[in-house]
């Protein structure tokens, strides 16, 4: 069998797991040759298919996601390693660095703080951004810790980029231009895809009985994190704006409700 026909096979096993079915053969495929997406569907779409093949459409056949199978997984401008027990980036995300942009403009934050930073994804992708700007991500899981460090190395950031392990904001000292944040929000009884609710780690998504219990612990910590003149920014899930919005009111605090590029909303801007 060509690979060409190989990776049709595996398009149609995955339909039913994947909304992306042919992207993912395609994806696996280059995993397997050892080799990039675009130089597969360039020139080895006839070459024969590789023996590793079927294992990895195996594993993605029973939904483990494509990201912890590749190892990797790209993000706004980086390109971040990946493993099981370590939430995986996704795009809604990047609406958080996008509206850090639109407020900070090209000089950027000179300090970063992300909370629950996870593979380091926000955090660096700042530094990414502003090559002057520092700072520190903070995660509970020691797995995380360890995955955002050896990002901020191999991305050549291991100077600017501090990571700790610890409870959100505990041991954390002076404020910061701009905080990041990225905290479970999904309601403990909410269904979710196989994908995620069987191999994602349950700490980065689930927070109580409404999915509101991390940000009742971080709304009374963030006056005395922020920078004057400092901005917030906190993932919420598409249903959650208002509620959030009411528990980050505070005096001298205006959150706003941003949207993603989807129109969803998405981010709980704060401004002190």
């Amino acid at each position: 069998m060509t690979l060409r026909d190989a990776i049709g096979a595996a398009a149609r096993r995955l339909n039913d797991i994947s909304d992306t079915p042919r992207l993912d053969a395609e994806l696996l495929a280059a995993h397997a040759l050892g080799t990039s997406r675009e130089t597969l569907l360039l020139w080895q779409l006839d070459a024969e298919t590789p023996p590793g093949m079927d294992a990895l459409i195996a594993r993605r056949a029973l939904g483990e996601p494509i990201a912890y199978i590749l190892g990797r997984k790209d993000f706004w401008t980086i390109a971040l390693d990946v493993a099981p027990g370590v939430l995986i980036p996704r795009p809604d995300s990047e609406t958080l660095i996008e509206a850090a942009v639109a407020h900070f403009g090209r000089k950027g934050p000179d300090s970063v703080l992300d909370l629950g930073t996870g593979s380091g994804a926000l955090l660096l992708a700042a530094l990414d951004q502003w090559p002057e700007a520092r700072g520190v991500g903070v995660d509970r899981s020691e797995l995380a810790v360890a995955t955002a460090r050896g990002n901020a190395v191999r991305l050549g950031m291991e100077d600017r980029a501090q990571i700790l392990l610890g409870d959100w904001d505990a041991g954390i000292e002076g404020r910061f231009e701009l905080i990041l944040c990225n905290p479970p929000y999904i309601a403990e009884d909410e269904a979710l895809p196989v994908s995620v609710s069987d191999f994602e780690p349950a700490g980065a998504l689930f927070a109580g009985a409404d999915g509101l219990s991390e940000y009742r612990r971080l709304a009374p910590r963030i006056g005395g994190l922020v920078a004057p003149g400092g901005l917030a920014l906190f993932e919420i899930g598409a249903s959650q704006g208002t509620e959030v919005s009411r528990i980050f009111s505070a005096p001298g605090h205006r959150p706003r409700i941003l949207k993603d590029l989807a129109g969803r909303d998405r981010c709980i801007a704060v401004s002190i």
